[in-house]
């Protein structure tokens, strides 16, 4: 608190030099001379800077745009999937409407989880994949023209295994026992072949994390780099696309403030860029 008024204050004090020096707008600070400039403290320097840059280049960020019937889309999407079957010469494929009425089981491992191979009756149908469809695509192929016919998320085993690991902190971190303490984990996903970190598992996990009990879980934020994120509100069922990355951290502020919970799936889409500050949840939000 005492570090915050004196913040304030210092901002006053700043704010008071340049207004004598004939600087009260961002225009006259991108031509200030080089010594109005530096009679300002370092902070109040950067924020102006970053103001003007700002205003100089509106195209780097720009308002939020709202995605009609995406999260219907999304939220809707429709269930098949593949079993191995007995034909009579062997096994064969044969494909279903609907959810399986059985789905792969898994065992814990140590920290993680590992398919339960041994669950499964002999003879039994084996579930080979699964399929989701959205009629409006995934943020995949939002992000992405060139995939804009990809309306299938296909999951298989490991993807499953994937979103079983979430649930299971989803669960420690959403009970209502409130002696239970339980920090919230970042888990990092490495696209192998088989997986499909982007069109597969990071759909797979949006869906199932729409699905979760909207007040207890009110948004999933699912982020490109963060310069595209995708915001789906559970509360009113839309999905908004912020582009840039000072428009999501604007976003981010505020959902700290009105101590909101979410889940935010980040996709590295560069080699070696990790996620800004701002996308690390909140101790006591998000």
């Amino acid at each position: 608190m005492e570090r915050t008024v004196r913040d304030e204050m210092d901002m006053e004090e700043d704010a008071d030099k340049l207004y004598e020096n004939g600087v009260d707008d961002l225009l006259k600070w991108l031509v200030a001379t080089a010594e109005v400039k530096a009679s300002v403290r370092g902070a109040t320097k950067r924020f102006l800077d970053a103001a003007a840059e700002e205003a100089r280049n509106p195209k780097k960020s720009s308002a939020p745009i709202y995605l009609e019937g995406c999260y219907e889309s999304v939220y809707n999407a429709r269930w098949h999937h593949v079993v191995e079957v007995p034909d009579g010469e062997g096994m064969g494929l044969e494909v279903r409407e609907g959810k399986p009425e059985q789905q792969w089981t898994y065992k814990a491992v140590g920290r993680t989880l590992e398919k339960d191979d041994g669950a499964l009756q002999s003879g039994a149908e084996r579930l080979r994949l699964m399929v989701l469809t959205s009629d409006k695509a995934w943020p995949y192929s939002w992000k992405w023209k060139e995939n804009k016919s990809t309306h299938d998320c296909y999951v298989n085993c490991e993807v499953e295994r994937v979103w079983q690991i979430v649930r299971n902190d989803l669960t420690e971190l959403l009970s209502p026992d409130p002696e239970a303490y339980f920090s919230p984990k970042k888990r990092v996903l490495i696209g192998t072949p088989g997986i499909g970190k982007s069109v597969a598992a990071g759909s797979y996990l949006l869906y199932q994390l729409l699905h979760c009990d909207a007040e207890k879980l009110q948004f999933v934020v699912y982020s490109f780099g963060g310069n595209t994120t995708y915001v789906f509100d559970k509360t009113i069922k839309t999905v908004t696309k912020y582009v840039g990355g000072e428009a999501s951290k604007e976003f981010f502020r505020d959902l700290w403030d009105l101590k909101m919970k979410g889940y935010v799936i980040y996709d590295v889409t560069k080699q070696g860029t990790p996620p800004e500050e701002f996308f690390c949840l909140a101790p006591d939000g998000a």
